[in-house]
């Protein structure tokens, strides 16, 4: 698969956030078919999805919070580690078209569709609401940036997923 829509510094932080939300649904969607490169495409979600969280957190969190304030984006961000643990689960399983692999999956889409429909229905209709077109511009750079350093540095690795996984809970 070619990689997901190549982002450009100018575009609105909302368009990248919902064209990477489209693309991590087509990707669930191939990773259900028996004619797709299945481990491929696996590797192509863990990437996306792991370099998505991250630009989020680090591009449009810290101004989420001045007016969503801090326990909006703390429950953005427990969801998004929630999210990862399915991530990383699905990534262990050994053989792909399994039942476990296909359970695996059931809930790694279960986790994406809540978390995107949340995301969509209050955080991303308040970005739009909140910010000037420049900002999410500005914004949209940042995260774009971000987005590409985490993909070239293939985020989405079993190693990674459990390095972030380690790092996130407590002593």
């Amino acid at each position: 698969m070619t990689p997901p829509h190549p982002m450009t510094p100018h575009q609105d932080v909302v368009e990248l956030i919902l064209r990477d939300h489209r693309t991590m649904e087509d990707l669930l969607r191939l990773m259900r078919s028996v004619e797709a490169d299945r481990q491929a495409t696996l590797n192509e979600f863990a990437h996306l999805m792991i370099a998505h969280g991250e630009a989020e957190k680090v591009s449009v969190h810290p101004v989420l919070a001045t007016f969503e304030g801090a326990d909006i984006v703390e429950h953005v961000e427990t969801a998004h580690q929630e999210a990862v643990k399915v991530l990383f689960a699905l990534l262990q399983v050994r053989e792909i078209g399994s039942a476990e692999w296909d359970w695996r999956l059931q809930q790694m889409a279960s986790v994406t569709a809540r978390h995107t429909d949340e995301e969509e229905r209050t955080l991303v209709n308040r970005v739009r609401e909140s910010l000037s077109h420049r900002c999410r511009k500005e914004l949209g750079a940042g995260f774009a940036r971000t987005r590409a350093d985490l993909l070239a540095a293939h985020c989405g690795t079993v190693a990674h997923v459990y390095s972030m996984i380690e790092a996130a809970t407590p002593a």
